[in-house]
């Protein structure tokens, strides 16, 4: 048996733990599944509950009526980490069937992002590339630059940016390793030459060989590397000073968005060269580190110049057709 983790402390404490130990032997890092589920060990907690067959429907609603969520998205990521254990549990003869019965919200509208063009990217990387230092913040400037840059041109997620070691940037080869990705498995992605003389002066700036393997690639102070939410704070204060126009039904912007904006390009050009994206779109899949394409998909919105590109194609496609029936 597993001893539980500290601060699990109702009956369903080992159960979480050994759910948790499961998840993770599976290379799933669960670090936000674990937050909620200590929710749900201290709601059990402060109800007083001392033993597993008092675990009742009515007491779960009351547990997700007293986190509330606006968006049905969040509810049901909630709920799914609630299913999720108990299920298990269940499969495990730890309880004897799941006592959770309610129903995922219905998702009516889904958020759909901001798609930055290269002329707001670039605009954006010169505004981060002009903040001033900070009493605690040398190479402010630099910094945010280098990180815009790795969001827009790699498509990478905020908190990979951020986890990023000196170790992990292989300017011999022009690769970065991002570990503890989302689905906790790490991947390589290369880079361009642009991008690695960006890194390169960067690094040089900061202190060139004397970069320590485990050191923080981007880190203002001993404490430890630039938080994600540090890195969203400061895009959302650049961005009323792009002049976007964000168009109605779209959500104002937001630093994941760069993750988007790079998809939709990268399938963007692939229509320019010739490429069909059907083909390419495992390998944009494992570079985004997605498990499987269809995660990949949800970042494929159609705009206009998807639309051109594609009827261009068609086009050229149906063109030996339309002259073999008009012959």
């Amino acid at each position: 048996m597993i001893a539980p983790e500290a601060g699990f402390q109702s009956p369903l404490a080992d159960g979480i733990a050994r759910f948790l130990a499961h998840k993770r032997a599976l290379g799933r890092r669960y670090d936000t599944e674990e937050k909620q589920l200590r929710l749900l060990d201290r709601f059990l907690v402060r109800h007083a509950l001392t033993s597993l067959e008092q675990l009742t429907p009515d007491l779960l609603n009351s547990f997700l009526a007293a986190r509330p969520r606006r968006r049905p998205r969040s509810y049901n990521e909630l709920l799914g980490v609630l299913r999720r254990l108990l299920d298990w549990l269940v499969s495990r003869e730890i309880l004897p069937q799941s006592p959770l019965e309610t129903l995922p919200r219905r998702e009516t509208a889904q958020r759909i992002p901001y798609l930055f063009d290269a002329a707001h990217a670039r605009r954006l990387l010169e505004l981060a590339g002009d903040l001033p230092d900070g009493p605690q913040a040398r190479f402010r400037g630099p910094t945010y630059r280098t990180i815009f840059a790795l969001l827009y041109s790699l498509g990478l997620r905020v908190g990979e940016v951020s986890r990023l070691r000196c170790a992990d940037v292989d300017l011999e080869r022009n690769l970065l390793v991002v570990r503890g990705t989302k689905f906790g498995k790490s991947r390589l992605v290369p880079f361009g030459p642009r991008l690695a003389a960006l890194l390169r002066d960067y690094l040089e700036l900061r202190g060139g060989a004397s970069c320590a393997p485990e050191a923080p690639v981007f880190s203002f102070t001993r404490r430890g590397a630039v938080s994600p939410g540090i890195i969203s704070q400061t895009f959302h204060q650049l961005v009323p000073r792009l002049g976007l126009v964000v168009p109605a039904g779209v959500a104002p912007p937001r630093a994941h968005d760069l993750r988007h904006a790079f998809a939709v390009g990268t399938l963007l050009r692939w229509y320019r060269a010739g490429i069909d994206p059907a083909g390419r779109l495992f390998h944009l899949a494992t570079f985004l580190g997605h498990v499987h394409p269809s995660s990949t998909a949800v970042y494929l919105m159609i705009t206009p110049e998807l639309l051109h590109e594609a009827n261009r194609r068609f086009e050229r496609l149906a063109a030996p057709a339309r002259a073999e029936a008009s012959s």
